[in-house]
């Protein structure tokens, strides 16, 4: 939590909804959301906005079914502020922004690795 502070005091982020999961030894399954929490790490209550098309209220059962025992996880909804620049001067140059996505650490450095592997 106390980097996803940071994050946000740095504007580079903005938290639209937040809702932890907890998953006890035998299964059973809570959730919390973030309105519900008083100390958070120092992370402000985040905006809500009607109509941002996910709702991790609709969402954790789905997350919750993955977890294993004894784990947590929680669900983030957040706008990367730092893009909002970009994205306005790619349109003010009558650009447009096909798709945004991010690739996973690990297929990163599985790339990486059989790139090494063939430079030799």
């Amino acid at each position: 939590m106390p980097e996803l502070a940071k994050l946000i005091d740095s504007g580079l982020v903005r938290i639209i909804d937040l809702t932890f999961i907890m998953k006890d030894a035998a299964g059973g399954v809570e959730v919390v959301e973030f309105d519900a929490v008083e100390e958070a790490g120092g992370v402000r209550r985040p905006r809500r906005r009607s109509g941002a098309g996910f709702s991790p209220t609709k969402t954790w059962p789905t997350a919750a079914l993955s977890l294993e025992p004894n784990t947590s996880a929680v669900l983030i909804i957040w706008e990367d502020a730092w893009a909002g620049p970009f994205a306005e001067a790619v349109r003010n140059a009558n650009g447009v922004i096909l798709e945004g996505a991010r690739i996973p650490r690990e297929i990163i450095e599985q790339a990486m690795g059989a790139l090494a592997d063939a430079l030799g």
